[in-house]
């Protein structure tokens, strides 16, 4: 059973008030115990309404109001989503809400979500089975791994240069809990790292010795809006690589180009699309 706690709006989170230091650490360790216990599924603070819209339909035409709104016993401040087995665990976890918040007159209101299951069967609730379960499958995230032949370290502190990322995690076999395991040169070898370009992840790790085999099948593809820089990553990414395709106009890109690193990685490098 999925529970929705409503937290109500009140004057201080229409005007904006920030959550001190007190609160913000009352509601990380409720927040907590809800996701230790494994019921929290969803949880977020609203902005006041002067940042937000109403849209009114009136005989199917939309009507749009701007902020802020002001019957203030009606509005939002935020919500968390809970998964229990009954109603009366659902108000367990609401009346353990934290009392920094509004100085201990905060209110809350508990709501209790459809589930699929609560429909009738027929086309309309087919429709959203399929849904769920397509959404079921798409992943959280997709990501290149890449493997090295020794050198991780360098290739992955020239791709942060290069692409404008940052190396976000990095382990190298003696820092591993398995390190004991490992063999005594790999010990300064990367067992994994992470860059983060933007909103995407490349990974990457050197093989054990003995185990690496050459990058094949596939390439890293990255998009440009900008030419000048896609041309200069290009550029910097080809150095002392193999270029098996030059950056020029195609058919669907206004640049295009193909090419194998110094470290053995294959990429493709698009900018912009050709208008049809």
């Amino acid at each position: 059973m999925k529970f929705m706690i409503l937290r109500k709006a009140d004057a201080n989170t229409e005007n904006g008030v920030m959550p001190n230091e007190a609160l913000l650490s009352a509601m990380g360790d409720y927040n907590m115990q809800l996701a230790q216990a494994g019921v929290l599924r969803a949880g977020e603070g609203l902005k006041p309404t002067r940042d937000g819209v109403r849209i009114k339909f009136q005989q199917g035409k939309p009507i749009i109001s701007d902020g802020p709104f002001t019957e203030t016993k009606e509005l939002l401040a935020g919500y968390t989503v809970i998964e229990v087995d009954s109603r009366q665990e659902a108000i367990n976890w609401a009346t353990r809400w934290p009392v920094e918040d509004a100085d201990g007159n905060a209110e809350l209101e508990l709501r209790q979500l459809y589930e699929l299951s609560d429909f009738a069967d027929g086309p309309g609730l087919q429709k959203h089975i399929e849904l769920e379960q397509k959404l079921r499958k798409q992943p959280l995230s997709t990501s290149s791994y890449l493997l090295f032949d020794g050198n991780c370290r360098e290739a992955f502190e020239f791709y942060a240069e290069v692409l404008g990322g940052d190396i976000v995690m990095m382990m190298s076999g003696g820092e591993s809990p398995i390190a004991d395991e490992m063999p005594a040169e790999f010990a300064d070898k990367i067992m994994h790292i992470s860059l983060q370009v933007g909103n995407w992840i490349l990974m990457g790790s050197d093989c054990p010795p003995g185990m690496f085999e050459k990058p094949q099948g596939f390439h890293v593809q990255l998009a440009f809006a900008d030419e000048n820089q896609a041309e200069t990553t290009f550029n910097q990414l080809a150095e002392g690589g193999n270029v098996q395709m030059p950056f020029e106009p195609t058919f669907w890109a206004k640049r295009f180009g193909m090419l194998v690193d110094r470290f053995g990685t294959p990429w493709m490098i698009n900018c912009g699309q050709c208008a049809v």
